[in-house]
């Protein structure tokens, strides 16, 4: 028996014996006629709706829907809705003449459970093969039209951008290959002896070191497939390919073990013919093609292959003819003793004249030979003055071996190196054309990223000379510095003086204030972090860098970069507390004059909804769609005003709708969860309270299907910091990876609370306390709530801060807290495992809100921290914080549940070995979905305990009993 059947078998005897006890939220959907509640195996059959695309001519759409556990299905459909089809795949990608679509065929997931089950795993297994669906053939077959063809299994496969209908991949392995090593006719013998004694000289053995230094991948077939003939080209050993936009052409990167077979071939695409632009023993990467698909550029080591550390060269190769070298070890500009990068992206301008690639040092020789593993030091040495910690520079270390810096040749053939490692980050513009890059550095502050904010200086820098010049210093946070479209400003949020700025990259003025003339706040309002706030939204570009649109809280403002035009309000939403948000529907800036559409966000009711506006701000804003829902923008058709959005609410799954670009003519396309309709769901609402500071406050209520005001129910309370402007989203009952359902405890008659929490800096415990108890007693007073029936659960924040109130509080008759921090003073000086950081800067400046150092704010780390209060807990608590777990360590689980442990408490800790901060594993979360419940189920409404609560599991018994059964005894139940 597998250990998913065992939990679904237990939780099946839990069930039975609440029903035997009349318990009461089951009981409630036995009545006559109701539909009945949701159970964990029910949850399993939900599923996701993903990947949603759009042909250029607006004619299809493609879906991908994915179950629980199962295959995924890839869903194509015509958007007027007279012709579909379902095939199992996933990553839809149409070409671009709208004829056609490509997608990844996964093997079918019980094939790879069967062959797990048989010990195979990684290789072994099936990979995925490529498909193709033609879109003439689904129409004529509108019950369903099957895949014009599959092949595989396939490493990748590429479809041209802008024009051509065919499309290249690449096999996993060489079929040819495979089949021979299969027959097993003694090749391996017949290849090695035979022929003629001292035809060829064999080639002196190489150290390990060497070959290490020069191991090659295999190459395995590359195929261009004609997508309306079905002719087809195969090319040997190809390592790596690359299309070009343009649909000209393809190129391919080839390796061998034989001599003479490596090298970079141009393909001609529309006649398959093949033409080696290099040829020579050695490594060839970073294939890229001009935008024409006139030009191809790449990097290879093979002028020096035959040296102990080969260096690489940047070859050109124009209209299919030899490659040349573009930029070398010796080239004129590179820096002393550089070399040009394996690993940095090449790519041209648009115009084809400049070519942009990676440089960086040589790296120093490596010892002839290894050390013995005896003679191994092992040894990370922390020094006070490192830029960053240790632990992160070891989780950056493969980042920092394959860093490279930014370099260009310019048309004239001159090299230019831009970047640096004082000024490592490069920024241009996505044609290349302009004279400036920007370049950006946290350089000089990386210690103060471990207790404050990333602080980074802005250069420009002139592609053509490499001449810096410094734009802006000390920029903190994640707004900035950027680089407009056009390449004409560098601009960036500045949280000090709370407003966007923008300098021109070529000096011709300074700095201004793009918002500090406007009588609005662009900052966000609520923040309530002891740092400075961030901007309502991201600034968004007019075309030829004519001007910036940001925003407000409730609108959208045109501003001139060179303060020399007035600003100009482009909605108009404060009256009546609408916010307005630019939505882009492609990558290009926002049209000077022409429609501009905005997302709409009621605040008073949190409907949603889209309107249209201008760039020049004529002619005010049509709305164009709204409700009591939240609508997001997915795709919009490349050649055709047509759009796919989605539309949700708590009740409502997000399925995919069409419409043309004014939201007109909407069509619903997919129906992905139809059995919601069989289960007891329940509703959303906001409802208000007054804080014990005084302040109104709101949050989400989620009433049962059949709610009835005039009885108690059980109470869920959840939080994390503010939730309410999500009244409308969608909230499936699967299993979560660290959190409760809202829409599994509704069908299951609970009502389920999400408070609003303001913060005081220095207190953020005590906040939570105060908004929530508040809360919690205001639906208490109501009388629809039990108040010896009330939960509370959380995770990572959210569970700190339920840590620190069942210190200060016996309302809640039972409690989760995932992930908590217990001990301020000692989690103060941990580190962020997954990112190798400093936690101090989260207590200082951010989500912690503690606003200062351990020895300047030590009476408030020690008031903040549950553990120094321990004794004072009276509820009963289970965690779950597992080993692995890379944002808060878990020790800080262990420090409060032995402390709750030798004061007798009933706590419980679950610790998933190898998970992070939240579960990742499919049979984990089932397994943790399902022991939440019990453990709510049975403080709350008298279910009886499970053994792993009554009695534990011991670890003699880890991997075969997930102690999930009824307890043999009452009597054994935790008090």
């Amino acid at each position: 028996m597998t250990m998913t059947s065992c939990i679904g078998r237990a939780v099946a005897a839990v069930t039975t014996a609440m029903l035997a006890a009349g318990f009461p939220v089951a009981a409630a959907a036995q009545t006559a006629g109701a539909r009945p509640a949701l159970d964990h195996d029910d949850t399993y059959s939900w599923r996701t709706l993903g990947s949603p695309r759009i042909s250029a001519d607006g004619r299809w759409a493609a879906w991908v829907v994915e179950p629980w556990d199962g295959d995924p299905e890839l869903v194509v459909s015509k958007t007027d809705g007279s012709a579909s089809t379902r095939v199992r795949g996933r990553g839809p990608v149409f070409t671009r003449d709208s004829r056609h679509l490509a997608y990844r065929v996964p093997p079918p997931q019980a094939e790879v459970d069967a062959l797990t089950r048989d010990g195979k795993s990684g290789d072994e297994l099936p990979g995925d093969l490529v498909g193709v669906l033609s879109l003439a053939a689904v129409e004529a077959s509108p019950d369903g039209a099957g895949a014009e063809f599959t092949a595989g299994p396939v490493e990748s496969f590429r479809v041209p951008e802008d024009g051509g209908a065919w499309i290249a991949y690449r096999l996993s392995e060489d079929p040819a290959a495979a089949e021979e090593a299969d027959e097993e006719t003694g090749g391996e013998q017949a290849a090695s002896g035979g022929g003629e004694a001292g035809a060829e000289e064999e080639a002196p053995p190489r150290s390990p070191e060497y070959e290490k230094r020069h191991e090659k991948e295999a190459g395995t077939p590359l195929v261009l497939r004609h997508l309306d003939t079905g002719e087809e080209f195969t090319f040997p050993d190809a390592v790596s390919y690359q299309v070009a936009d343009s649909g000209t052409a393809l190129a391919y990167a080839a390796a061998t073990d034989e001599a003479g077979g490596d090298g970079v071939h141009w393909v001609d695409a529309a006649t398959g013919a093949a033409t080696a632009v290099m040829e020579g023993e050695g490594r060839y990467r970073q294939l890229a093609f001009d935008a024409s698909g006139d030009s191809l550029a790449f990097v290879s080591d093979a002028a020096e292959w035959e040296r102990d550390q080969p260096a690489f060269s940047l070859y050109r190769a124009d209209a299919g003819a030899a490659a040349v070298v573009a930029a070398g070890p010796a080239t004129a500009g590179m820096p002393a003793g550089w070399r040009v990068s394996e690993y940095g992206d090449v790519s041209f301008s648009d115009d084809g004249g400049r070519l942009f690639f990676g440089t960086a040092p040589r790296p120093e020789p490596e010892p002839a030979e290894a050390p013995l593993e005896r003679d191994e030091v092992r040894l990370d040495v922390w020094h006070w003055k490192d830029p960053y910690l240790q632990p992160m520079q070891l989780v950056q270390l493969d980042d920092e071996r394959e860093r490279s810096y930014l370099a260009v040749v310019l048309p004239d053939g001159g090299t230019v190196q831009l970047g640096s490692p004082d000024l490592p980050d490069m920024a241009r513009t996505e044609d290349g054309g302009s004279d400036f890059v920007l370049g950006a550095t946290d350089v000089p502050y990386r210690r103060e990223l471990s207790w404050d904010a990333r602080y980074r200086d802005a250069w420009a820098v002139d592609v053509r000379t490499g001449a810096r010049r410094r734009l802006a210093a000390r920029v903190r946070g994640g707004r900035g510095p950027s680089l407009s479209p056009g390449g004409v400003y560098a601009y960036w949020w500045d949280d000090g003086d709370r407003d966007w700025k923008a300098a021109p990259v070529d000096g011709s003025a300074g700095a201004v204030s793009l918002t500090a003339g406007i009588p609005r706040a662009f900052h966000d309002e609520l923040n309530d972090r002891p740092q400075g706030p961030a901007p309502y939204a991201a600034a968004q570009w007019i075309e030829g860098d004519a001007g910036v649109i940001v925003h407000d809280r409730y609108d959208a403002w045109r501003v001139d970069p060179a303060a020399r035009q007035p600003p100009v309000r482009l909605t108009s939403g404060r009256a009546a507390r609408v916010r307005h948000r630019l939505v882009r529907t492609d990558d290009d800036p926002a049209p000077a004059e022409g429609d501009l559409l905005f997302s709409t966000f009621d605040e008073r009711t949190r409907a949603g909804g889209h309107a249209r506006g201008r760039g020049d701000g004529a002619g005010g804003v049509t709305a164009l769609v709204s409700g009591p829902f939240r609508f997001r923008f997915r795709a919009a058709a490349e050649d055709a005003g047509r759009l796919l959005w989605t539309r949700e609410s708590f009740g409502t799954f997000g399925d995919l709708w069409t419409s043309d670009a004014d939201f007109g003519d909407r069509r619903q396309l997919s129906d992905v969860n139809p059995q919601q309709a069989d289960y007891r769901w329940g509703t959303a609402e906001l409802v208000d309270w007054t804080s014990n500071d005084g302040a109104r406050l709101e949050g989400l209520l989620v009433t049962p299907e059949g709610f009835d005001p005039s009885r108690r129910h059980p109470l869920m309370v959840y939080f994390y910091e503010r939730l309410s402007d999500g009244l409308h989203d969608y909230r499936a009952p699967t299993p979560g990876s660290s959190s409760i359902a809202f829409s599994f405890y509704a069908s299951r008659g609970y009502v389920v609370f999400a408070p609003d929490i303001p913060y005081e800096v220095g207190y953020p415990g005590e906040s939570a306390l105060d908004a929530v108890v508040p809360g919690v007693l205001e639906l208490v007073r109501r009388g629809f709530v039990d108040p010896a029936r009330i939960g509370v659960q959380g995770h990572s924040w959210g569970g700190y801060q339920i840590a620190y109130m069942v210190t200060r509080t016996n309302l809640f008759a039972a409690a989760e807290a995932g992930a908590p921090v217990a001990n301020m003073t000692s989690a103060y000086g941990g580190i962020r495992w997954q990112s190798g950081m400093s936690r101090m800067f989260q207590y200082e400046r951010t989500q912690s809100r503690i606003g200062g150092t351990l020895w300047d704010e030590r009476d408030l780390y020690v008031h903040n921290s549950p553990l120094f209060f321990a004794d004072k807990v009276r509820t009963p608590l289970l965690m779950m914080h597992n080993d692995d777990d890379g944002a808060v360590p878990w020790y800080q689980g262990i420090e409060l549940f032995t402390a709750l442990r030798r004061l007798q408490k009933p706590v419980f800790l679950l610790n998933y070995n190898g998970e992070a901060h939240g579960l990742r594993r499919r049979a984990h979360r089932e397994d943790w979905a399902v022991r939440m419940q019990q453990f709510f189920d049975h403080y709350l409404l008298d279910a009886p305990a499970p053994r792993w609560m009554a009695e534990g599991v011991p670890a003699v018994d880890k991997g075969r009993d997930l102690g999930l059964g009824v307890a043999a005894s009452p009597a054994a139940e935790p008090e």
